[in-house]
């Protein structure tokens, strides 16, 4: 069966498994490998980014823009922005802990997924109605005079 010409079955899955515990070695990086480039858009060095209430970036939204008691999606940037009383403004994921669908609309105090009925309250995003085991996570927003942005 085994010739000698032809590495064995084991010392193919052996080197094989020394190439992968190697590569375990470098994750992370080394002394000698430079540090990762930082993400796009991101500030150089030493330098502070911008407030994010400084007009560096268009708002999100208009307060007057969510409606008292309700909230507003922004399907692009999957944020629900709601306003559970006035001037209370709170936002948070699009994605539904349940299956992971988009929530779709805002009515009677709750943000509604279309897949299986789950249903948050817009004061803090906790679960309402199931399925879903877990509330919406929250977004970190700023609100600067009437313009809401995303911090």
């Amino acid at each position: 069966m085994h010739n000698g010409a032809s590495p064995s079955r084991r010392a193919v899955l052996a080197a094989g498994a020394a190439a992968a515990l190697a590569g375990c070695e470098t994750y992370g990086g080394s002394a000698e490998e430079p540090p990762p480039p930082p993400p796009a858009g991101s500030a150089p060095a030493g330098t502070a980014p911008p407030p994010a209430s400084s007009g560096g970036t268009a708002p999100l939204a208009n307060l007057s823009d969510i409606p008292v008691g309700g909230g507003k999606i922004f399907e692009k940037q999957k944020v629900v922005v709601t306003q559970p009383r006035e001037g209370a403004v709170k936002a948070f994921s699009t994605t539904c802990t349940h299956a992971g669908c988009d929530v779709t609309s805002v009515s009677r105090g709750t943000i509604n997924c279309p897949c299986h009925g789950s249903k948050f309250k817009v004061a803090d995003g906790t679960v309402a109605d199931g399925p879903a085991p877990r509330p919406l996570p929250p977004v970190p927003i700023t609100v600067d005079g009437n313009n809401i942005h995303l911090a």
